[in-house]
């Protein structure tokens, strides 16, 4: 078991926090412990998270396990992306120019714009009355 090669790499998208491991095997994916066709309910979000495989063409020559915390789904499967495309590099150095010129490298830093006060929101205000 200690000799067991893995590939790990950390995928971050807003508030979302993935860990991603893979292991050579046959393409089996596995999410918080659940089939990722389980974990993620729409097929955006699960062609979203293959993409990187798709594109260094080793879509089954691994098995993924993820594990993912904090913010909603969509950021969850970006962070998972991530993951993915980093652990590639950590297989594979050469296949850095394809992830690149994709952009799955690339660290989204958008995130929540704070509530401000005086405001009901970050851009909404109260309603406002003349009279």
């Amino acid at each position: 078991m200690a000799d067991q090669v893995q590939y790990y790499g950390t995928g971050r998208r807003k508030s979302s926090v993935a860990r991603v491991f893979l292991r050579p095997g046959t393409g089996k994916f596995t999410v918080n412990g659940r089939e990722l066709d389980k974990y993620l309910l729409t097929a955006a979000q699960r062609v979203e998270v293959r993409q990187p495989l798709v594109t260094s063409e080793t879509t089954g020559t691994f098995d993924i396990h993820a594990t993912v915390c904090g913010g909603g789904i969509n950021g969850q499967s970006g962070a998972l992306r991530m993951g993915i495309a980093r652990a590639l590099l950590e297989f594979n150095v050469e296949l850095r120019k394809k992830l690149k010129a994709e952009g799955f490298l690339s660290r989204d830093a958008r995130g929540k714009e704070r509530k401000k006060y005086g405001q009901k929101g970050a851009r909404k205000r109260f309603q406002f009355s003349k009279r």
